[in-house]
């Protein structure tokens, strides 16, 4: 999103677009098959959220055939429940809103792998209306391409030419 260091890439002038993920840049136009890359993230999140839920299947039998108990069985599938809760809201806001505390979502990063389905879940259900993360972007491009422009258009105009004030006469 920040401006190249001549405030120019070869593209535009002015701040540049941060790219997204699968997407590129890509989301500012909707251009360069936007629609097929939003339905491609949203059939294959499904299917890696599928396929994660049948490796977990494939765990939980391992557990049934060990035979190591309701209890270890039941520690098992609430913990990759509330886990993947957990993933699936700290996803969801990561598209809303950048975190206020980055050490703290670090620390979180490993929660979130536990809880890789509500992860996929939720860029699945983010897809279906958006690239995951447009609206934080586009939000914090579009104030940034204001801004850019309030100050170009402010400093129109070469200040050599302007009149100086002619001095007061007492």
């Amino acid at each position: 999103m920040d401006a190249a260091p001549n405030g120019n890439d070869g593209t535009r002038p002015g701040p540049q677009a941060e790219p997204i993920r699968f997407f590129g840049t890509t989301w500012v136009d909707h251009d360069n098959g936007y629609a097929l890359r939003r339905v491609g993230v949203a059939a294959g999140s499904l299917a890696a959220a599928v396929a994660g839920c049948l490796v977990l299947r494939f765990a939980y039998q391992g557990l049934e055939i060990a035979r190591v108990g309701g209890f270890v069985t039941t520690l098992m599938i609430v913990m990759f429940a509330v886990c993947s809760a957990i993933a699936f809201r700290k996803t969801w806001e990561g598209f809303t809103r950048r975190p206020a505390d980055p050490a703290r979502e670090e620390s979180l990063r490993s929660l979130k792998a536990i809880g890789f389905i509500g992860s996929l879940l939720a860029y699945f259900f983010r897809s279906l209306s958006e690239a995951p993360g447009e609206k934080l972007l586009r939000t914090e491009y579009e104030a940034a391409v204001a801004q850019y422009e309030k100050r170009r258009n402010t400093r129109a105009g070469n200040p050599a030419a302007r009149k100086k004030p002619k001095p007061r006469r007492r």
